[in-house]
């Protein structure tokens, strides 16, 4: 699991430069790692993809997996003008509900948590596509769901750590940690 954290982080390091169209603000693969209520649902959704993997080792891919195919969802629906409301509120949403279902360990069965992420997925990809410069939606989209898929295995790789060190009170730590960091990102707003 170590490997897979310290390989996470390295093609981060890599691939940031290499989806950079023009700074941040132009960059698919960086717009989600400027903001914290971005990274906290994300890393989220792979804690939480942990905690259930522990008894079904498919969530570990499955969950992430559906939020970033409905994340590529929810970012067309905004390239093609289709309105979603309240998605920013749904990004900060999403790390109070994931880390409160981490907290009390909540187990459900893969599908049902395919669904729950799939919902904050979509509003997350619709707040990425209206943040995204005009110019090549297609690589910008394709940045932001690479840097998704590497914060998921962030996120899983931290809570296989925390799990197989303290076990699902080291989980519920790390929900904790994302319910508290999402406090002081609302607090901050």
């Amino acid at each position: 699991m170590a490997r897979a954290i310290c390989l996470s982080l390295l093609l981060l390091a890599i691939a940031g430069p290499a989806f950079a169209l023009s700074g941040h603000a132009g960059s698919g693969f960086l717009h989600p790692l400027t903001d914290y209520g971005h990274i906290l649902s994300m890393v989220g959704v792979g804690l939480w993809a942990a905690l259930l993997g522990v008894r079904r080792p498919s969530a570990r891919l499955m969950v992430p997996a559906a939020f970033i195919g409905l994340m590529a969802i929810g970012a067309a629906a905004g390239f093609a003008g289709i309105k979603l409301p309240f998605s920013e509120a749904g990004v900060l949403a999403a790390v109070f509900m994931l880390g409160g279902l981490i907290i009390a360990a909540v187990r459900v069965p893969v599908g049902t948590a395919m669904l729950v992420v799939g919902w904050f997925a979509l509003l997350q990809g619709y707040a990425h596509a209206v943040a995204a410069p005009p110019a090549d939606p297609g690589s910008y989209i394709l940045g932001f769901l690479a840097a998704t898929a590497l914060l998921h295995a962030v996120g899983v790789g931290l809570g296989g750590v925390a799990h197989r060190l303290l076990g699902t009170l080291g989980m519920r730590a790390l929900g904790v940690l994302v319910l508290a960091a999402g406090a002081f990102v609302l607090a901050a707003n």
